[in-house]
């Protein structure tokens, strides 16, 4: 087996075999914290770790559940400090580009994973996901979107197989309550047509014709303000407070495996675009269920948006 060649070569050829590993962990280490800036932390975190630890390796577990196991408990330690740290108590999801979710090396998850790669990183799936236990959480990761054996997972955890087995059977019944997978499939396909309408309904200020594309029940999440539910809703809210007195451009991009889009406006006649959001967008059945629009600056650094567009 390739990994054991590497295990057995040199101390060169394990840093090698990290570096493979290093892109899937930092996916699974996103699951886990939902931020794109934390997860690069716990797996830079995780590496030095298994580097070294590396002659504490033994060939009972895979190597890959190995490197699980250590980015794992790194990313509970991680949550545990946030719970710690009051200042960061109204923690939100952050969106992560495409480019970094991407995994070449990693195994394709057997049949019975429930999760796959596109929906386990949706915006929507993340979300649910923070509402967890930490440690069910965990398990729910590695049970049901990598496959780990259950037997694998106790190891990872500290955990005994039946301890395993009731905290994922607890965490799917979470996620019964509070999220449906309907729609997340179709927003693999999803429509040019309707994502032309989108950007024309937005920079013609088209209130009518954007609300025409939202789902009755659409949802505009604003981290950390409150959400509005409701396409009518949605509508007046855009109408008084980002239509209002100003010209929009969007700008696509791709986040979290779905269509999204840098959103400026001309705060001036004559004068420059400058970007303002974020915009995730998420389809279900050839409508928009839910629009995630972020405004922290950070966030249009990660995604290489200029700053400003020419007027």
């Amino acid at each position: 087996m390739a990994e054991d060649m590497l295990l057995n070569d040199s101390a060169a050829a394990f840093g090698d075999l990290l570096t493979l590993h290093r892109r899937e962990l930092l996916v699974h280490c996103y699951r886990m914290l939902g931020s794109i800036d934390e997860a690069e932390d716990a797996v830079q975190d995780a590496l030095t770790r298994a580097w070294k630890g590396r002659q504490t390796f033994r060939r009972s577990i895979s190597f890959r559940a190995w490197l699980y196991r250590i980015a794992t408990n790194v990313c509970l330690n991680a949550i545990e400090a946030r719970r710690r740290d009051r200042v960061n108590s109204a923690f939100a999801i952050g969106p992560c580009p495409d480019d970094l979710l991407t995994v070449v090396a990693a195994p394709e998850p057997g049949p019975e994973a429930r999760y796959d790669a596109h929906e386990s990183v949706s915006l929507a799936f993340l979300t649910v996901l923070q509402v967890l236990p930490p440690r069910q959480r965990a398990v729910l990761i590695l049970r049901d979107v990598l496959t780990l054996r259950a037997a694998e997972v106790a190891a990872a955890l500290d955990m005994s197989v039946p301890a395993v087995n009731s905290a994922l059977q607890r965490a799917r019944a979470t996620l019964r309550g509070g999220y449906s997978s309907a729609g997340h499939s179709v927003a693999r396909g999803e429509p040019r047509a309707l994502l032309d309408r989108y950007v024309r309904a937005w920079e013609a200020a088209d209130v009518t014709g954007l609300v025409a594309l939202l789902r009755e029940d659409a949802v505009l999440a604003m981290p950390p303000m409150p959400a509005v539910i409701g396409a009518r809703r949605i509508g007046d809210f855009l109408a008084e407070s980002i239509f209002a007195n100003t010209r929009k451009r969007l700008l696509e991009a791709r986040a979290n495996r779905s269509p999204a889009f840098g959103a400026y406006a001309q705060r001036v006649a004559g004068g420059p675009f400058n970007v303002f959001a974020l915009l995730v967008i998420t389809i279900d059945r050839h409508q928009v269920r839910q629009i995630d629009a972020f405004s922290d600056p950070r966030v249009f650094a990660r995604f290489d948006l200029p700053r400003e567009l020419a007027g």
